[in-house]
């Protein structure tokens, strides 16, 4: 006869209710914004040299104009957030191969004045072959660029976010190819913007398949379900949704085009403000750090036995 519990399963309980983990010290909105246009930046940069090799010249324009913008303004929230630019400078200093930042800051740097320097030399025609070794190089670092943000976060002790570094890689650069495909979408004419509405499409559908990964992961996923980062992550599914669905139906009139191409990058801003809260959410609460410790070692002794 199988014996019955007489005391019910314990609940969890934190010491006096207090964090565990520290919370990290990046601050919104500027990380989400680095983020947001670090990505947009790499996947323009892809997407321009796409267009010069095709020999579309304004949706090169746009693009080489969105990476170059993007990498300066990104550059600019992440010193911002570091509170004054010596403390970027120091970054590369020292190449650490097993630090996201000081890769990234590697990374970041050559990618911005690459991506200038192909911008000037298309707007200008002047040195064209240098312009487009700069706009190849920049496209080079431009993937790198969009998906380091992703081992970044997941590199720390933050529950949301460790616990999805497997699909935090797709999730960025799924939106910074909508990001950029987006911005493309809404300032290229029709009959140029066939590559960017392939980019957004293609971007979505990798970033909601991602998203919705992470947030079949069980408890350490609740906070992309519930909360304000719940409400963003559902957002910037609806948006997606529709944009494609506009690119989908009438992607090829002017207006349309636009609203989708908006649309695309709102979602992906989104997406990365939704990230990033859910990241905090779990440092705050225990729970998302003792569960599944606790789980991890029953499953270890139990494979031992």
């Amino acid at each position: 006869m199988r014996e019955q519990a007489m005391v019910p399963e314990p609940e969890f309980e934190s010491y006096y209710g207090r964090q565990i983990i520290k919370s990290p010290t990046w601050r919104t909105p500027d990380v989400p914004l680095y983020l947001f246009l670090g990505g947009l930046a790499g996947g323009s940069a892809l997407l321009a040299e796409g267009a010069a090799r095709r020999g579309l010249p304004t949706l090169e324009r746009v693009a080489r104009s969105a990476a170059a913008a993007g990498a300066a303004a990104g550059t600019a929230a992440l010193i911002h957030d570091l509170g004054r630019p010596a403390r970027f400078l120091n970054m590369l200093r020292v190449l650490k191969p097993t630090s996201p930042l000081s890769v990234g800051s590697f990374i970041l740097a050559p990618f911005g004045g690459l991506s200038a320097a192909a911008l000037a030399s298309h707007l200008t025609g002047r040195l064209p072959r240098l312009g487009r070794l700069a706009g190849a190089g920049a496209a080079a670092l431009g993937a790198p660029l969009a998906s380091y943000t992703a081992a970044l976060v997941a590199d720390t002790a933050v529950p949301a976010w460790h616990e999805a570094y497997r699909e935090l890689p797709f999730v960025f650069v799924g939106s910074s190819a909508q990001a950029a495909g987006g911005i493309a979408m809404a300032l290229v004419p029709v009959d140029q913007a066939a590559p960017a509405r392939r980019m957004a499409l293609a971007g979505a559908a990798v970033e909601i398949a991602a998203a919705q990964s992470i947030i079949r992961r069980g408890l350490v996923a609740e906070p992309y379900r519930t909360g304000r980062p719940g409400r963003l992550m559902r957002a910037a599914r609806a948006s997606a949704l529709v944009a494609s669905a506009l690119t989908a139906l009438g992607g090829r009139n002017r207006s349309v085009s636009a609203v989708a191409g908006l649309t695309y990058a709102g979602a992906s801003a989104i997406t990365r403000f939704a990230v990033f809260e859910a990241g905090f959410v779990s440092a705050r609460d225990p729970k998302y750090t003792v569960v599944p410790q606790r789980d991890r070692l029953a499953q270890r002794a139990t494979t031992k036995v």
